[in-house]
């Protein structure tokens, strides 16, 4: 009986570590909203770039690699979701954290990625975000100032996203 009190209770344990750990509970984060974005410097159509240079546009800045599986499963529809809010204001920009650049070009290719993105094999600007499971993705309101932080793969075309970046695109 002993033992199986005991292993109930690590059973038990183990559950609520993982549901703590989701990505469904750590939406949001709310300590991050509101906050500035972290700067930093980047090449935007092969020129320099930095991130205070996109104020005034809704970014979707979203931390990926090709060898991530659940980045692979959520790439299609961001860049959906970059067709559909370019013309509004805003952007997706992919941080790659892959340091084969060999892989990474070979990706961008075969998966026709048209939303701007930049490898940064050092992992020096998800680092400045806390960033160290992938996907993340920031919503960066046009102000420079973190709206949302999303932990895990997303379906950009879902209503919910849709409505939420809607909102975002409409404020000034």
């Amino acid at each position: 009986m002993k033992k199986l009190l005991s292993g109930l209770a690590l059973v038990a344990a183990a559950a609520a570590v993982l549901i703590l750990a989701s990505p469904t509970i750590r939406q949001g984060e709310p300590s991050m909203a509101g906050s500035a974005a972290p700067g930093f410097a980047f090449e935007l159509d092969g020129k320099p770039a930095k991130l205070g240079d996109l104020r005034g546009k809704v970014v979707v800045l979203n931390f990926w690699a090709t060898w991530c599986p659940p980045c692979v499963e959520e790439m299609p529809s961001l860049i959906r979701l970059h067709q559909r809010i370019a013309s509004q204001g805003g952007l997706v920009l992919g941080v790659s954290v892959d340091e084969d650049a060999a892989a990474y070009d070979k990706f961008l290719r075969k998966h026709q990625v048209t939303f701007p993105t930049y490898r940064d094999p050092w992992k020096k600007i998800s680092s400045r975000y806390g960033t160290y499971m992938f996907p993340e993705t920031y919503l960066i309101a046009r102000d420079g100032r973190i709206a949302r932080k999303i932990i895990g793969p997303q379906n950009w075309d879902s209503p919910q996203l849709v409505a939420y970046l809607d909102s975002l695109l409409r404020s000034n």
